[in-house]
């Protein structure tokens, strides 16, 4: 069984991504394992007196209390929307969040990570700031991130986006899996530039080889690649969208407060980072 790690810190952003999970969960048969970080403060005790310790210590336990306090509520959610036989575990860890996903993808042997994302706020410093990237160019495995504004819908349209490399198709593949569950179809995007190098054969190799899958072609000439991405959600009706970790780029331009209103308003449907080699 395929297990899917998600982190929260039980906000309204990580609830929502909960269901999301769940649903995955259901589509792939998988469990859950749900992972909550803190982090105390660093001492030494050569320095500090005795109570000191004890106050270290129960900070601890109110860390436990609180996150026992909050399973219930998860497991009310699950019960809502008729998933709570989705099997479910729970790691409370302390230390940066970064750290313990990595260290729970090595322990736990994890498949998927599914997070919640507040957008420009918490998030930018999540994709681009001083971790470089953090969880998206730092693991190995795809990872869903789920905007506070998705609401969870059933899954009719995948969006691929991709520059038609060979190391592409290992991704789409993963992809095409995913709608064969949900009975989705696929709609790949490249936004092909003035100092695009790809080939109208490559392209043509490419719809030959997938002839007989639930997905579509499109190619679309323009500069503005995120502006076309957003435009192609938008007309495509895309329910989620795919990217390869090397559009790190992209996300670093999604979550910054730079891009129009509109732009952002449209932005309301998950992301799937898949990594390549």
């Amino acid at each position: 069984m395929k297990k899917i790690l998600f982190p929260t810190d039980f906000s309204e952003v990580a609830n929502n991504a909960f269901v999301h999970a769940l649903e995955f969960a259901k589509v792939v048969h998988a469990e859950l394992v749900l992972l909550h970080t803190f982090e105390l403060p660093v001492y030494d005790n050569q320095f500090f007196p005795e109570n000191y310790a004890v106050i270290y210590d129960s900070l601890e336990l109110s860390q436990f209390d609180a996150f026992k306090d909050e399973i219930p509520k998860l497991r009310a959610i699950a019960e809502e929307h008729h998933l709570d036989k989705i099997k479910m575990t729970h790691r409370l860890m302390d230390g940066d969040l970064l750290s313990n996903i990595r260290k729970s993808i090595k322990e736990d042997k994890i498949d998927f990570v599914i997070m919640g994302t507040s957008g420009a706020t918490g998030w930018e410093a999540f994709f681009v700031g001083t971790n470089t990237g953090s969880v998206i160019t730092e693991i190995d495995i795809p990872m869903l991130c789920v905007p506070l504004e998705a609401k969870f819908k059933k899954i009719k349209t995948i969006g691929f986006t991709t520059r038609f490399r060979t190391k592409d198709k290992k991704a789409l593949k993963t992809v095409l899996d995913i709608a064969k569950k949900t009975n989705a179809k696929v709609k790949c995007l490249y936004v092909k530039t003035s100092s695009s190098d790809v080939s109208k054969e490559t392209i043509e190799k490419w719809e030959a080889e997938f002839m007989q899958e639930p997905i579509e072609f499109f190619v679309i000439t323009s500069d503005a690649v995120k502006e076309t991405i957003l435009d192609f959600i938008l007309y495509k009706e895309i329910d989620v969208l795919t990217m390869l970790t090397y559009k790190r780029g992209f996300f670093e331009g999604i979550f910054k407060p730079s891009l129009t209103k509109k732009m952002a308003a449209n932005f309301e449907i998950p992301i799937l980072a898949i990594p390549i080699d």
